[in-house]
């Protein structure tokens, strides 16, 4: 992955203060049959901008929770460009979330698992890092990866059953 690290942060960590806040929001979404995906954006250490997969309850392919959670981010700051802002989200973005993050300026990027099979932060694509684009948010990947992994298994592992 370019331009990208592997790092969980103390356990004091900013980085996973709001992981834990996006995946009290993959929490809310597993309760509700949604994959349990959980994004927050945060500027100037505040959330302005949260959102939770909702794609079966609103029948809507865009319903992801990173595309929530930059959409109210620039309802909050009144802007689309989204310099200064921090998105975290409990799964590694898919292409198309990685596209908006791009266009819409977000300065980093954080996440937790991995996505073997649809990941565009380096897993199947890189979108992130993509040289020829003209804004690459830098990443770190692996924060609170254990708990979000072990939310999206079981869910996955009850769906089955």
């Amino acid at each position: 992955m370019p331009d990208s690290s592997r790092a969980n942060g103390g356990a004091d960590s900013p980085d996973q203060r709001w992981m834990a806040e996006a995946l009290l929001l993959a929490g809310a979404a597993a309760a509700e049959g949604e994959v349990p995906v959980g994004a927050v954006a945060v500027f100037e250490g505040r959330v302005v901008g949260a959102g939770r997969n909702a794609r079966e309850a609103r029948r809507d392919p865009l319903a992801h929770a990173e595309l929530e959670a930059i959409s109210a981010a620039a309802r909050v700051l009144g802007r689309w460009r989204l310099t200064g802002v921090t998105l975290y989200a409990t799964l590694e973005p898919c292409a198309m979330c990685a596209g908006a993050l791009v266009n819409a300026r977000v300065d980093r990027v954080v996440f937790g698992a991995a996505d073997p099979k649809a990941g565009a932060a380096g897993s199947v694509l890189d979108v992130l890092g993509e040289r020829r684009l003209n804004h690459r948010p830098k990443v770190t990947a692996g924060v609170l990866e254990a708990e979000c992994a072990a939310r999206l298994t079981a869910f996955f592992r009850e769906r089955r059953v």
